[in-house]
């Protein structure tokens, strides 16, 4: 999976020969996962159809503050497309509309949209060889970065006029490898290990049956999710679950039982920088395992069980430089208990939450948690998604580790 992947991307197209790359660029952006919306300059219709780039992106393009054909129309707004982007790229980038990004010259929606953005800001400058390196141009190349934009070098080549030099617009495989790449060397975790237990385990009472919990993994899988998209590289090992996860930047290691896990787990523990124990492990399981499905009888029928290796218990005690996270779910007295489990346990960091907390713990889509740090100084969230919580948590981590 791309870093790109669930992205809102907003292409600007000016008028440039290089134009007709932007079909090819929507759609690596698409393959790659990301939403992708499309304003135009007026002038940059005559050079690519807006039919084409809105069949691609799959959403209307712009080009114009309002329809002039319908009274009636709402106006596009400039300032929600700006807020809507998690990043923003003009390609091609000719030197009219460079120079007016540089002077704050607003003339139509693609500009005012400039000007709007809060996102990071990636241009891609296509024009012939002499006005590429006109001083003009170099002037307004360093004036948009030292405002904080990103420029996406040109390329050398055979140019419209027939010249050969620098001043081609990169091709669409070279600015998603560029875009990938900067936001990748950006991100907090980049070159960090993150290992994660996630789901429950299974402990065998026969071939037939087990001992188990409802957990249903999705909790790890979007810590899973979040520390990727961080930059990190993240080893989940998954207890059984009905969901999976497919990323670049994580290996799932598929365990079933809590001696499966905690093998896992004491196999990577020692190369990770932070570590994140989610899974629901079985505290018992059965002394004796039947080789044979137990038939049933007409009497009652007993298990004798023992206790599971503590597997959090252990990473605690074998702690070096890695950043613990465990978590705690609980029905009562639910802050004293967390807070005996971070101190016992040797954890930098506990997210607590409750099962009398309507919408909390395990198979559903939401949490509600409380992060405990090694001070006690605690942060209640609010209801969120588990993909929204797994944000949170990194957030604190990141802020924790950084003090």
């Amino acid at each position: 999976m791309s870093i790109l992947s669930g992205k809102k991307v907003l292409i600007g197209v000016t008028a440039g020969i290089a134009a007709y790359k932007t079909a090819a660029l929507v759609r690596l952006f698409i393959k790659a996962g990301a939403e992708v919306k499309v304003v135009m300059t007026p002038a940059a219709k005559d050079f690519v159809t807006p039919l084409t780039l809105s069949t691609l992106s799959k959403n209307p393009v712009l080009s114009s503050f309002f329809d002039e054909e319908d009274e009636n129309a709402v106006w596009n707004n400039h300032v929600d497309l700006g807020l809507w982007a998690d990043l923003m790229i003009i390609a091609p980038a000719t030197a009219n509309t460079l120079s007016k990004m540089s002077s704050g010259a607003s003339d139509n929606l693609l500009l005012a949209t400039y000007l709007s953005a809060k996102c990071p800001v990636y241009f891609a400058p296509a024009m012939d060889l002499d006005m590429y390196n006109h001083p003009s141009s170099h002037n307004t190349f360093q004036t948009l970065q030292e405002f904080g934009n990103i420029m996406i070098p040109a390329e050398s080549g055979e140019l419209a006029s027939g010249l050969v030099g620098k001043g081609r617009m990169a091709e669409p495989e070279n600015i998603i490898d560029f875009i990938e790449n900067d936001i990748l060397g950006k991100l907090p975790l980049k070159g960090k290990t993150v290992l994660i237990t996630a789901g429950p385990t299974f402990e065998a009472i026969d071939p037939v049956r087990f001992i188990g919990n409802h957990s249903s993994g999705r909790m790890g899988i979007e810590l899973a999710k979040a520390a990727a998209n961080l930059g990190a590289n993240v080893q989940l090992v998954l207890g059984p679950s009905s969901l999976s996860v497919s990323h670049s930047q994580i290996e799932v290691i598929n365990v079933v039982s809590a001696k499966d896990m905690y093998q896992a787990v004491v196999s990577n523990y020692k190369e990770c920088d932070i570590a994140i124990a989610s899974a629901a492990v079985a505290d018992y399981r059965p002394k004796y395992v039947s080789d044979q499905k137990i038939k049933k009888a007409d009497s009652d029928f007993s298990i004798e069980l023992e206790r599971t290796q503590d597997i959090l218990k252990w990473m605690g005690s074998e702690k070096k430089d890695q950043f613990l996270v465990g978590f705690a779910l609980e029905t009562q007295d639910e802050e004293e208990n967390a807070k005996k489990k971070l101190k016992g346990k040797n954890l930098d960091l506990i997210v607590l939450n409750s099962l009398n907390d309507k919408g909390a713990g395990f198979k559903g889509q939401t949490n509600k948690v409380t992060l405990i740090n090694h001070k006690l100084e605690t942060k209640a969230f609010d209801l969120k998604t588990k993909a929204e919580v797994a944000k949170d948590i990194f957030n604190e981590i990141n802020l924790l580790k950084n003090e």
